[in-house]
């Protein structure tokens, strides 16, 4: 019904013809659906505010597409040994205020960071460095207080950025970066101008400028696009929209794999979940292809880790749980669950946010494990009272997604160590297995991909029996887009890079 009435009130436009440009003729404009909280790379961490960043900012290194690390700012490292790493830096580099970016830059941008310089919950993530040597103006040596198999994840592009040297806690109002823009204004809750970045030091960007429009309501951002006053969005619509806007002519949808992971979260320490066999027959119950078929209209790949499939550490040698409901009955039989006279064996709260995908999602997984005896409860509450029930251990089941954060490995540690139970880590279904936290030692005393892979690809296939999360699919990145823009890259993580080589025509 409600995609129904979404095409009804949608289709007429989107037939009329009715568009007209935006701006001058090498201006786009992109749809976001909220302000970047800050535009210092050292602070911000909500998604506008690093995908607008990693436009306007350089970093020392950079992800690969199999989310490994290569030079970026750094045209090389050597690592002598595992709590040293000693960066070279390009020549030549300059901000956009012409100032040369040099290894003292670098230095304050994280020192900044770990001296309260700002304040920022990026922090966290350079606890392990113990100093920062610049012997000449194109070397940076860091010197780590123990091996930190995430060091190089946390200085590359999203995570990191550099900023020029004294920059202050104010430094977000006017940002000057070395990146292929440069900021020109930001209004909250309105835009982000930024333009191109003539001398930047690597191919300059074709656009001369982009503007972010802040839209955060779903319906006017197709409208906008189908009248032709924007040009871009990014994994902004759900999937009936995405429907209706390929039907008009004058836009393009565009998809590709993406890494965003839809996934369940069990409480662990629950009388009923902490038994695997419930866990692994709930997995068994859900119908996964069908809910991608129905509710995504087949743009996810079904997930079995929470590393996406192209990652360097990802291994397809786990234990899978296709849809098999009479598997699921015979666990719960073994498990001691027999129904009832009405067929029930046991209730279980599902706590979801009052977001309508997830809700819908939620009503989804109530009637296809009510087909194994399984009474799912569900709790809708605004996102800030959920977040906390989840945090604080308050929940049963609990449906939940990585941006981003599932692209490095060290997400394992985040989520499953004993050590990151919270406020330490988001292993908040509170899973303990000690071996999971010997693997994850071992990854992080090594410097070799190779020997820390074979320990993520171990810890893989424990949490894949053990289920202290059922990883359910890997969203697509769908972009919608005017015909007049050309020659867009569709990233992974949906960020905003493909616009470095875009131009309009």
């Amino acid at each position: 019904m409600r995609k129904f009435c979404f095409a009804l009130i949608l289709l007429p436009m989107l037939l009329s013809g009715c568009h007209r440009r935006p701006g001058p003729t090498n201006t786009v404009t992109v749809l976001i659906e909220s302000s970047p909280t800050n535009l210092d790379p050292r602070i911000g961490v909500d998604a506008p505010s690093e995908r607008i960043d990693m436009l306007l900012f350089d970093a020392l290194v950079h992800r690969d597409k199999h989310f490994g690390i290569e030079p970026w700012l750094a045209e090389r490292w050597e690592t002598p040994d595992p709590q040293t790493y000693v960066f070279h830096l390009h020549q030549g580099i300059h901000f956009t205020d012409g100032r040369t970016l040099t290894s003292r830059d670098v230095k304050w941008t994280i020192d900044s960071i770990l001296n309260g310089t700002v304040v920022t919950v990026k922090a966290n993530g350079y606890q392990s460095i113990a100093s920062i040597d610049t012997p000449d103006r194109l070397t940076v040596i860091f010197h780590l207080k123990r091996p930190d198999s995430s060091f190089l994840w946390n200085l590359c592009d999203g995570a990191s950025g550099i900023v020029p040297y004294g920059s202050g806690a104010d430094f977000w109002r006017h940002p000057i970066g070395s990146g292929p823009f440069k900021l020109v204004s930001q209004a909250q809750d309105r835009d982000v101008l930024i333009s191109r970045n003539p001398a930047y030091w690597q191919a300059p960007p074709r656009l001369q400028e982009v503007r972010f429009a802040v839209v955060p309501d779903a319906t006017t951002r197709a409208l906008e696009l189908q009248k032709g006053s924007a040009d871009l969005a990014i994994n902004a619509f759900p999937s009936d929209m995405v429907a209706a806007l390929a039907r008009n002519n004058n836009l393009i949808v565009e998809s590709g794999p993406g890494t965003i992971l839809n996934y369940i979260t069990f409480n662990t320490r629950d009388p009923l979940l902490r038994d695997i066999r419930v866990r692994q027959a709930i997995a068994l119950a859900i119908n996964r292809p069908l809910i991608i078929q129905s509710l995504f209209d087949g743009r996810a790949r079904l997930a079995e880790s929470l590393l996406p499939p192209e990652h360097w550490a990802w291994t397809a040698e786990v234990e899978h749980h296709p849809y098999n409901p009479q598997a699921a009955n015979a666990l719960l039989d073994r498990a001691g669950h027999p129904r009832d006279s009405r067929g029930t064996r046991f209730h279980i709260a599902m706590k979801t946010s009052t977001d309508e995908t997830t809700r819908l999602l939620a009503m989804v997984l109530q009637q296809q494990l009510a087909a194994v005896g399984i009474q799912l409860d569900l709790r809708s509450f605004e996102f800030a009272t959920f977040y906390a029930d989840i945090t604080r251990g308050a929940f049963q089941m609990a449906p939940s997604r990585w941006i981003g954060g599932n692209e490095a490995p060290d997400i394992f540690r985040y989520s499953y160590a004993k050590a990151s139970f919270p406020p330490h880590g988001a292993n908040r279904g509170y899973y303990e297995n000690p071996e999971v936290d010997r693997l994850l030692a071992d990854a992080a005393a090594s410097s070799q991909q190779t020997k820390q892979a074979q320990d993520y690809q171990q810890i893989q296939q424990i949490v894949a029996h053990d289920l202290p999360t059922i990883d359910l699919w890997y969203l697509d990145t769908v972009a919608v887009h005017t015909r007049r823009l050309k020659n867009l890259t569709i990233s992974p993580s949906g960020d905003f890079n493909g616009l470095r080589t875009a131009f309009v025509h």
